[in-house]
């Protein structure tokens, strides 16, 4: 069974370049906008791994994972592997992320190799 993976992105052409390249490998995608939309999404939804920006409008990619860690606690489910994409590559970011349980960091631009290396990576370690 095809993996589901949540891409919370922004940027539209990022966002359906990233849909497209995880569907050709084998994924099953689902898209948000931006924070708002993802938490939305994670209503209804079982997820098996978070794309997610750091810099969108609304909710950015921080205090999204953040709400996501809250309702995975309250629900009393596991935290959902999650990786960072993000042009900020500076340590506090950095940090920032971790404490929050982020797998990896992605910088953009990234190349396909490192997407699904760093997602393969972050499934097995759940798994």
């Amino acid at each position: 069974m095809a993996k589901k993976i949540l891409v919370v992105e922004d940027d539209k052409v990022v966002r359906t370049l990233l849909v497209r390249l995880l569907e050709k490998n084998g994924f099953t995608v689902f898209e948000a906008e931006d924070g708002l939309f993802a938490l939305k999404a994670l209503e209804g939804q079982a997820f098996d791994l978070l794309l997610l920006d750091v810099m969108m409008p609304r909710l950015d990619g921080f205090k999204t994972l953040k709400a996501i860690r809250f309702m995975e606690k309250q629900a009393g489910r596991p935290h959902i592997p999650a990786i960072f994409l993000t042009a900020k590559s500076d340590a506090r970011s950095m940090i920032e992320g971790i404490n929050l349980g982020a797998k990896f960091f992605l910088n953009k631009p990234f190349t396909i190799e490192d997407v699904i290396g760093k997602i393969r990576r972050a499934l097995n370690e759940a798994a």
